[in-house]
């Protein structure tokens, strides 16, 4: 189990990362789950990804309150973050992103696939979550328990759940595959788009995604671990991987 410190470090890394692989921008969030507490987790204040720093990390219960006296403000969508946690106990990081990548596939009937072999965790289907269903009219922005919840119940026990005319949401078992699966997903998406000009897509079968996740895994290994000191030394964040980085 790693420690809170470095947990804390490891998630500026991932808000870094995300911004620098163009996942997110001045909007979109990514969150662990507490490494000792897993009735609670770990997320920005309000903050772009990109500036996100150790001292930007707030607690919050599985409902999406902030946990202590902290009155900095949270971000409105940490209940998507909550819901996830609460339907799911064994996922450890959830992300939201507004990748306009997957757009397409949120707002029309055509389900995304994955068609790269980078995007297997992504998993074979990919539902979409339509706020309007049971909320009316709103802004589309998931802010509050219930919303959160009934965006976790489409989530259900997928990988990936695309919000209509939002973007998605994403929730893995360790950090690590949650930050893989953001970066792959809209790449995937872009790739695929660009496909079906062409003709018919042959998109990934179930033997071929179980292959790729019996080699990547769910948590640290060589080759995914070799991903992460790339990105994190890439968006400047050498200084924050275990004994300082690579030059250490």
């Amino acid at each position: 189990m790693k420690s809170l410190d470095q947990t804390i470090n490891d998630l500026v890394i991932a808000n870094r990362v995300l911004a620098y692989e163009q996942v997110v921008d001045a909007y979109g969030h990514i969150s662990v789950r507490h490494p000792q507490r897993p009735d609670r987790f770990l997320l920005s204040r309000s903050r772009s990804p990109e500036l996100v720093e150790p001292g930007d990390i707030m607690e919050f219960t599985l409902d999406g309150e902030v946990v202590g006296s902290d009155k900095r403000p949270p971000y409105l969508e940490r209940f998507i973050h909550a819901g996830i946690y609460e339907k799911r106990p064994d996922v450890m990081s959830v992300v939201h992103s507004h990748a306009e990548g997957v757009l397409p596939f949120a707002i029309t009937e055509k389900p995304l696939v994955p068609v790269i072999h980078s995007a297997s965790e992504i998993g074979l289907k990919v539902p979409v979550w339509d706020i309007a269903e049971k909320f009316g009219d709103t802004n589309l922005l998931v802010t509050n328990a219930a919303q959160g919840r009934d965006l976790a119940a489409k989530f259900a026990e997928n990988s990936v759940v695309l919000m209509r005319g939002h973007g998605f949401a994403a929730g893995g078992q360790s950090l690590l595959q949650t930050l893989r699966m953001s970066v792959a997903l809209p790449k995937n998406a872009r790739v695929y788009l660009e496909a079906l000009r062409l003709g018919p897509v042959k998109p990934l079968s179930a033997g071929e995604i179980e292959g790729r996740l019996t080699v990547m895994g769910t948590h640290e290994t060589p080759a995914t671990l070799r991903a992460w000191e790339y990105w994190a030394c890439r968006c400047g964040c050498g200084h924050l991987l275990p004994g300082g980085g690579p030059s250490k």
